[in-house]
């Protein structure tokens, strides 16, 4: 299940990063976001989703939510 369709308000574990680009790999890693990080979806917006990683708060789009494995 990747991170459009998860709950909001639950934690996930990451299992993977699907995705071919290297500069978005290392984008996400930047932001403590990888295999085996916990990540909880505070809600879903329209084109978007607010996430939880580490304390902090993001504002990420659809496409990189759906790279987003758990």
């Amino acid at each position: 299940m990747n991170l459009k369709n998860a709950v909001e308000g639950k934690e996930y574990t990451i299992q993977k990063i699907d995705t071919d680009d290297e500069e978005l790999n290392a984008f996400l890693f930047s932001l403590g976001c990888y295999s085996g990080e916990s990540i909880t979806v505070v809600s879903h917006k329209k084109g978007s989703c607010v996430v939880s990683i580490k304390d902090a708060r993001y504002n990420i789009d659809n496409q990189l939510a759906e790279a987003i494995i758990v």
